[in-house]
Parts: structure tokens; sequence; C-alpha cells
């Protein structure tokens, strides 16, 4: 039991939706709150006050391990809802190439890119992929990010992909937290494939969908739709594919080009993901629709892009947004969302209040996992993020640094500085 909670931010719901408009900002806090668990659920969530009166309580205190959090924020573990964790090594030739002034674009021309992570993903074991994934869950953790949407996209071949599947698998085994696994052959066409793509197409949709599904490697299936990726009819062919074999789908979009959204919308995407180029009667839209925006402006800031997400025109429009780190060796190596709620706040406009939300409720509607995850209620899970500040809106401001004291992973405490478990 958590007591004395200086700012207990529930989240409790405002609809029966996900998060829109006005709605985003509402967090339901309690000052001097507490929150109980048991069995890795929520059992009751409160203030301390009354939460000393309970005769259950009263009964039990002795049994019941609390920990005093006054002066300390708790709110909902972050639903990290796009992620890229199954790769060997950083990109850092490209890093300084970037640097020097290419282009995103110039330097997958030059070999560099998604197709540069490749070598490594196919020579790997799977037990090397397992650990990589693990250490980048176990550092998602210590800064209070307790759900994950975890891709393939590396291998760009069946053996490959259906690999870093597993090593996904095996990595959420040891982990507390929960993870969510999703198929991404569909990255880009591997230089096999060059010239062929309608050919690789075939592959993801005879191979890798159906051995992903029949072996339950993947919740989802993913498509990076954009220009020198695939078109919408490829993504609409995957699409159809998934749905046949039970799969939800998701799909990267709009991120170097505009990409028009509505015939994709007849499959109900769970989100999608990046909308820096969205077209402006797509919007309509997908303000009627439980569809997510999925906003990484940690891809925008390490791109070293002057335009970030129309987080703004999206949410005034209604339309349901998120945030995630995009964690990957190309565009955006970092596990924290703390640093992602600093550059939706700075570079995006949206509030800290808004932030929040996109982070934990809005994540979990991305990854349809919204009656389990995002916010502190009885019967939800007891994924929980307690912050050494006073006041929510500091988690935003200390960019950079990790002010995460613990998390609370599906009843597991893990201490932050640290991947072991705290007794």
């Amino acid at each position: 039991m958590l007591i004395n909670i200086g700012q207990l931010l529930t989240l409790r719901a405002a609809g029966s939706g996900p998060r829109r408009g006005p709605d985003l900002k509402q967090l339901g806090i309690i000052e001097g709150g507490a929150v109980l668990c048991l069995g890795g659920k929520v059992v009751s969530v409160g203030t301390t006050k009354d939460a000393l009166r309970d005769p259950w309580l009263k009964k039990n205190r002795k049994k019941v391990v609390e920990i005093d959090c006054e002066g300390q924020v708790v709110l909902p573990g972050f639903v990290d809802s796009h992620t890229h964790p199954a790769f060997i090594s950083p990109r850092l030739v490209d890093f300084e190439k970037r640097i020097s002034g290419a282009t995103y674009e110039e330097i997958a021309a030059a070999g560099g890119g998604i197709r540069s992570s490749v070598e490594g993903v196919r020579k790997a074991g799977k037990s090397l992929l397992a650990e990589r994934v693990l250490d980048a869950l176990h550092e998602m953790a210590e800064q209070g990010t307790t759900t994950v949407e975890a891709k393939s996209g590396y291998g760009l071949n069946a053996e490959s992909e259906l690999k870093s599947l597993e090593a996904i698998r095996e990595a959420a085994a040891r982990w507390p937290g929960t993870v969510v696994s999703t198929l991404l052959g569909a990255h880009v066409v591997p230089k096999d494939f060059q010239g062929k793509s309608g050919q690789y197409v075939k592959e993801v949709c005879e191979k890798m969908i159906p051995q992903a599904a029949k072996r339950k490697l993947a919740q989802f299936v993913d498509v990076f739709t954009d220009r020198g990726a695939f078109s919408a009819e490829d993504t609409e062919r995957i699409f159809e594919c998934a749905a046949k074999h039970g799969l939800g789908v998701r799909a990267h979009v709009c991120q170097l080009s505009e990409t028009v959204l509505w015939p994709l919308l007849r499959f109900h995407p769970a989100s999608f993901d990046h909308m820096d180029h969205v077209n402006e009667d797509d919007i309509p839209q997908l303000a009627k629709r439980d569809t997510i925006a999925t906003l990484v402006p940690g891809a925008n800031y390490f791109l070293g892009l002057e335009k970030f997400p129309p987080a703004r025109k999206l949410i005034d429009a209604g339309v349901p947004v998120a945030l995630a780190t995009d964690y990957n060796p190309g565009s955006s190596p970092t596990a924290s969302m703390p640093f992602v709620l600093s550059l939706a706040c700075t570079h995006m406009k949206m509030s800290p209040a808004e932030a929040v939300a996109a982070a934990t409720l809005n994540g979990a509607w991305a990854l349809r996992l919204q009656e389990r995850k995002g916010s502190i209620e009885p019967g939800k899970d007891a994924d929980l993020a307690v912050f050494e500040t006073r006041d929510y809106r500091e988690i935003a401001y200390w960019f950079a640094s990790n002010h995460c004291a613990f998390t609370v992973l599906n009843g597991t405490m893990v201490a932050s500085g640290g991947s072991g478990e705290v007794e």
C-alpha cells in the first residue's frame, strides 16, 4: 500500500473511449492519496485518511507492506506504445553523417538506415537478441514505464523476423512488466528483394504473418507506409492478411511524406504513428474514431528536424493522441518517457496534463489494453510510477534527468537505477 501520496494521478475514466479534446487534461488528482494493491491488481484508491479507516485494513494492517510517499507524485505506469528494441548495435555512422548534413533518406540510399541493422540481427543468436531487449525493458522500467509495445523489423526475412519475435517473448518472460509484440516485417524492402517489393510483400503475407499468428508470437502487424518504404496499396494487402489471421494492425504513417489515411481506416487500426505530415482531410475522420495518433517527438529531436508532429492541431480537432519513445537505434535511441513528455510540452505545446494522459491512458488505448492499463482504478493492473517530485508538472520540467524513485509493474516493485526487485 502506498500512503500519504502528495499527488496521486488516477486518470479515472472521463468517458467510455480514449481521451480527446479538453478531457485529455483530466488527471483525477487526489492529494494525500493511498493505493492498495493485492495480487498484482489495484484493490482500492482514495485518500490515506479514508484508507486507514477501512475495516479490512484495520484488521490486516500488519500483513500489508506500507510505503510512505509523502512529497511524491504517483501516476499510472507509462505505456510506451511504439518501440523497436530487437537490434544489436547503435548506428553511429548514421549519427555522424547526419551531423555532417546528410538527410534520413540520403543515409538510407548510401546503405545506412534500417537496412544497416539487418546484418547484425540476422547473424545474432536468439539469446543475445533477447538480452538486448531485456536491457531496454529494464532501462524503461527505471524511468516509470510498465507496459511496452515491442516490434521486430530488423530481420527482414521470415527466419529473422520470427527469431526477433521469439527474443521479445523470451525477454518479456523475464521482465515483470507487460510486453505487447508487433510483427514489423514490412519495415523496408531488404537488399535481397531490391526492385521486387511486390514479391517481398508476398513473403510478409505468406510466410511471416501466418507463422507469427500460428505460434502466437505477435498481437499486431505494423507497416512502414511512407516514401521509400511501402505504399498504401501494399499496406492494405498486408492488413487484409493480418485480419485474416486474427491479428490487430497499426502503421507508421506520414513521417516523411503525406499518406492518405481514410482507405486504411476500414481495418480499424489501433494506431497511426508519427503523423508529421497528416492530410487535413483525414483529421475529421480520425476525430470520429478510436484509432490513436501516436506521436514520437524523440525521432524529430534526434533527426534534428525543425518540424514536430502537429499535436495541437490534432488535439484541438478531437483526435485522440498518445506519446511514445520510438526507441530504436537509428532515429530515437531513448528509453525515457519523461524526456518524451518534456519534448511534447516544449516542442509540440502540449500541456503537462495532456502529456501525462497521452503517455498513460491513451497509450493503453493504442495497444487495446485500456481495460487493464493506463489508469489507477480498482480491478486494473498494479502498474504505478513514483516520482521524487512535489508536482506532476516537474516530470516534464526536469529534462534529461531521472526523478523516478521506483516503479510497480504488475505488483512487483523495481527501484530506479537498478534492475533488481525491491522486497
